[in-house]
């Protein structure tokens, strides 16, 4: 496969502060070499006789590759980041800054910290959209070979000394405040109303349990910490609770075969929580028979495991 130079986006004689020559360096030499690189690596791994099991030569080419491919994204990204008026972000893109930084001042101070941090070393910042939270997070790319799975990035500082090394020299917190002072803010807002159309993960469907709501573990825990009062019941099955070493702490045991023998010594006045070992049929299936009951009932979603996996407290099963 080939890769496509993409033309430079932003206008380098109209950048505050950051000359053409170090734009033009930039992405001759580096940009330029990334690719260049990149379409080698491709053209080396199309002609591999595949046939060859373990093949030591794929393995170290697919390194090379994220490397490469990462180089060359990344920097049509800081180029794309470039040509605006850094000062002023549009008021849409500024609320969701500070829906997830606390205010686009502190988002600010966290994003140049990063890169004053890096500054003698390498790497990138990063402002990236993650579908699977919806939310907006600083981050760094080491080694042009980290990325937050699944996360698409908006706005790209490269801290490599050849981004800045030419015209700057040590002096890295000039171009930080350079380049801050000529974010494309509209480029940005963009990126930012495509990357929230991406979709996330699509959660676990029970579609025989669809009426029956869930709860996630998170939400029990914070029930749990306020003083809430809920009845939380283990349904896991009997024959897996005689082998089983520990329970949720202010959980109890009881038979889901035997529900109605110790449906009345429930409360119809709080909520109830009931969960199995992982969350699929046992806990759904109690959840359900209480709610027809006219109790409020829920699953925890994940069961027991999910709430060992948060590290939620535990008791030894008696």
């Amino acid at each position: 496969m080939r890769y496509q130079l993409a033309p430079l986006h932003c206008r380098p004689w109209t950048l505050n502060g950051i000359s053409a020559r170090l734009i033009e360096s930039h992405y001759e030499n580096n940009y330029g070499g990334a690719l260049n690189r990149l379409n080698i690596i491709s053209e080396e791994i199309e002609l591999l006789d595949l046939g060859d099991a373990p093949n030591p030569t794929l393995a170290r080419l697919k390194r090379d590759e994220i490397v490469a491919l990462n180089s060359t994204l990344l920097h049509e990204l800081y180029f794309a980041s470039l040509g605006g008026d850094g000062r002023v972000v549009p008021d849409d893109l500024a609320s969701a800054i500070a829906m997830d930084f606390g205010s686009v001042d502190r988002w600010r101070q966290e994003f140049v910290g990063i890169a004053s941090a890096l500054a003698g070393g390498s790497g990138w910042v990063l402002l990236t959209y993650v579908p699977r939270d919806g939310r907006l997070i600083n981050q760094i790319a080491s080694e042009h070979s980290q990325s937050i799975a699944g996360g698409v990035p908006i706005l790209a500082l490269d801290m490599y000394e050849h981004a800045f090394h030419l015209e700057f020299g040590a002096n890295a917190g000039a171009y930080i405040a350079a380049f801050m002072r000529n974010i494309d803010w509209s480029a940005v807002k963009q990126r930012y109303e495509d990357a929230i159309k991406v979709a996330p993960p699509r959660p676990l469907e029970q579609k025989e349990f669809g009426d029956v709501p869930a709860i996630s573990v998170e939400e029990v825990r914070e029930m749990m910490k306020s003083g809430t009062p809920v009845q939380i019941i283990d349904t896991r099955p009997k024959h897996y609770t005689t082998k089983a070493q520990d329970i949720m702490d202010g959980a109890v045991w009881r038979d889901p075969e035997r529900l109605d023998d110790w449906i009345g010594t429930l409360s119809k006045t709080e909520p109830v929580v009931t969960f199995c070992v992982y969350g699929f049929h046992i806990g759904c299936q109690t959840a359900s028979a209480l709610r027809k009951a006219g109790f409020d009932a829920r699953y925890m979603a994940g069961g027991h495991y999910a709430w060992k996996a948060i590290k939620g407290p535990v008791k030894l099963f008696e």
